[in-house]
């Protein structure tokens, strides 16, 4: 296993500290806090562990409170609300230096036959179809901040084909929608709840900036500000995180500094096995200065 990959099955894999106390390590991935996919995973991984009936996850509703410290662990606090006939619901409190800095609630539910139906998969170019972007060249990486540059000069452990690439360095003005291709880089084990908890991860790349389009603005320009105050993600159907996913994204509104997105994820086989919702805060001022004397959200 390449290390992107280990790494990330290691930040997942929580270390147990009492029934309901896990702790996770923070990866510093080039981001100038915790990278929120970490925390949304570290989260549902931490609330599967407290589950002792075969029930899945089929929901998780967060909000990210404080911004995380990528040098040190992060406490995970499982409440375990209710255990019903057929439902099960967890609340998650995530702690760092004595502070609460997220927490979410996830609802489990054994399977059971019922109505079925679902939205249409885009139709778009399959993966294979699709050169892998090309990387910066080390003069535009030379512009950039040097968090940013670790950032897109990293190796991660997802594959993401975008089907109408964006220069983020220098945005045009578009639609605000876009659809993403990806996988983890590599093949893991079969364990359902590896596979959720990675899903939690990774949706939680290309969502916010998604309401960056109409307005030709990028989270890599210093004059930006942007972090999520929550998340939300239902889970539909069985998938593998390993496999090739489609990220149909949309953005139906933004005001006030604050920016919706919306996701569903499908395989591809056209199944819809994921929807995600999410909205962040966006803010826009003169320069660099300004935007690092801001408050974070």
């Amino acid at each position: 296993m390449t290390a992107p990959v280990s790494e990330l099955i290691d930040l997942l894999s929580l270390e147990r500290l009492e029934d309901n106390l896990f702790r996770g390590q923070s990866r510093d991935i080039g981001t100038k806090y915790v990278f929120g996919g970490q925390v949304l995973g570290q989260a549902l991984s931490a609330a599967q562990a407290t589950l002792d009936t075969a029930r899945t996850a089929h929901s998780l509703h967060a909000y990210f409170l404080r911004a995380g410290d990528v040098g040190q662990p992060i406490v995970y606090d499982v409440d375990r609300t209710r255990d019903g006939g057929t439902f099960s619901v967890r609340r998650v409190t995530a702690i760092q230096h004595g502070k609460v800095i997220f927490f979410c609630a996830a609802s489990f539910h054994a399977d059971e036959p019922g109505a079925t139906h679902q939205a249409t998969m885009p139709d778009v170019p399959k993966p294979e179809d699709i050169a892998p972007s090309a990387p910066l060249s080390p003069a535009a990486l030379a512009r950039l901040p040097t968090k940013v540059q670790r950032w897109l000069d990293r190796m991660g452990p997802f594959e993401f084909r975008h089907i109408y690439p964006r220069d983020e360095l220098d945005p045009p003005k578009r639609p605000a929608q876009q659809q993403v291709w990806f996988k983890l880089s590599e093949r893991v084990g079969d364990a359902p709840e590896l596979h959720r908890a990675l899903l939690a991860y990774a949706s939680d790349f290309h969502l916010l900036g998604t309401t960056t389009f109409p307005h030709g603005i990028s989270y890599y320009q210093p004059n930006v500000q942007m972090a999520s105050l929550d998340h939300a993600l239902w889970f539909h159907r069985p998938f593998r995180a390993d496999d090739w996913l489609l990220y149909s994204i949309d953005s139906p509104s933004a005001q006030g500094s604050r920016g919706l997105a919306r996701g569903m994820i499908h395989d591809r086989d056209g199944r819809l096995v994921a929807s995600t919702a999410q909205e962040g805060l966006i803010r826009v001022v003169a320069d660099a200065d300004a935007a690092a004397a801001l408050p974070a959200a």
